[in-house]
């Protein structure tokens, strides 16, 4: 990272600043949690299963047990005992014999089929075969799901309900998961209020914050929200003393003379060195990102939608990271433009639009009118981006536009 002071810097690409901010960070140190704890959490090491599932061959219906060859129809064979699930049958079945069976149990040594009990009829201690059966018929082999050594969940891999199931399956109690990224959270601003308090004449209640640190325990971390830290460089370095131990700070706003140039200046006295601090994107170009001795910074525009079209493009990227999860853009995907777009300038554009299905079930999305980047309502009401290189040029309805789905972020 190279020292930067309050010259204008050379505005830098979107996907040049998301490589350059990921390549800084590294997942956190694992942790052992309860299984019962470990849903959507990153597993840090394979799942190696301790035993073989199943351990025996077993039975996958209720029926009776025998040898194949005496299953021929009309056959009546000789009921030697039952084995009930956690009961196996002691002995062995030999020719025209069976043994009850259920779904789950141990097959007797000797047999070597399933007779399904709806394809038999029972008197007393007599079975009379009313389909012919086939050699392991109905039988789960030992071993069938997964044998003990088997790597069973890879490392790297956000815990579903169905993988907790493989792991208790696997007879793990605890995992070995990242630990939850923690990561502060700061507004800066003399303007700034937080939701309840009072509001100072020509000031706003921040949403900033809270917006953030719910979409950093969307992604799997654990969000510190800061008290406001007032536009002075004394009040924004005293924050870094307070941010030791977190795995990135995130700060949202800067000064009337520049953003983010009291939170440069003001870190800078804690030992901040800034990678970058311009991205040629709309909204959202002044972005800084750099470290603090061992605490990244994450530094968002003031402006709430920017903020958060930022954190969409960069903070998401970078939780995943840290989480120990494989970091990569949010996912792309195509759409029918609903309206006309204008050429585009030397920005990358990022326009909030809402999303309808047509006739034919193609995806037609919509760009709102008006793109300010303080109108939160717009932003909380749409459904996606629309993604506009630099110099795109202009587009008619009904041209094929890339898109962002935000629901597909979970956000």
């Amino acid at each position: 990272m190279s020292q930067t002071g309050h010259t204008q810097p050379a505005m830098i690409s979107v996907d040049q600043a998301r490589d350059r901010i990921l390549a800084d960070l590294k997942p956190t140190p694992a942790e052992i949690v309860a299984l019962a704890n470990a849903w959507n959490r990153v597993t840090a090491e394979p799942v190696v299963a301790r035993l073989t599932q199943p351990p025996a061959d077993v039975s996958a219906m209720d029926g009776y047990a025998l040898r194949a060859e005496d299953g021929v129809l009309g056959a009546e064979l000789r009921v030697i005992g039952a084995a009930p699930a956690g009961h196996p049958f002691a002995g062995s079945v030999g020719a025209g014999q069976t043994v009850r069976i259920f779904t789950g149990s141990v097959v007797p040594a000797g047999a070597t089929t399933i007779l399904l009990q709806e394809d038999a009829t029972r008197d007393g201690d007599t079975v009379r075969v009313n389909e012919a059966t086939a050699p392991a018929r109905h039988i789960r082999r030992a071993g069938q799901d997964f044998a003990a050594g088997d790597t069973v969940i890879q490392a790297g891999r956000k815990l579903t309900a169905r993988d907790i199931g493989l792991a208790a399956a696997a007879n793990y109690p605890w995992l070995a998961v990242h630990r939850r990224p923690r990561v502060a959270i700061l507004a800066t601003g003399d303007e700034i209020a937080m939701p309840g308090e009072p509001i100072p004449p020509g000031g706003i209640v921040s949403s900033n914050s809270h917006a953030l640190a719910s979409l950093v325990r969307a992604a799997g971390g654990e969000a510190v929200i800061m008290p406001v830290a007032k536009d002075t460089r004394e009040a924004i370095a005293a924050v870094a003393d307070s941010v030791t131990g977190m795995d990135l700070l995130v700060t949202t706003g800067g000064a009337s003379v520049g953003d983010h140039d009291l939170v440069i200046s003001g870190l800078q006295t804690r030992g901040l060195v800034v990678d970058f601090w311009q991205i040629a994107m709309r909204p959202g170009k002044p972005l800084l990102f750099g470290r603090m001795g061992a605490v990244p910074v994450l530094g968002l525009p003031g402006n709430p939608v920017s903020a958060m079209v930022c954190a969409i493009l960069f903070l998401l990227p970078a939780l995943s990271r840290l989480c120990g999860l494989p970091a990569a853009p949010p996912p792309v995907t195509q759409a029918l433009l609903g309206s006309a777009l204008r050429e585009n300038d030397r920005r990358a554009d990022h326009l909030r639009a809402t999303i309808e299905t047509n006739g034919d079930g193609e995806i037609v999305v919509t760009p709102f009118p008006v793109q300010d980047s303080a109108m939160l309502r717009r932003l909380a009401h749409a459904d996606a981006l629309i993604l506009r290189a630099p110099h795109a040029s202009a587009l008619e309805p009904g041209a094929r536009v890339p898109i962002i789905r935000l629901d597909s972020l979970g956000l």
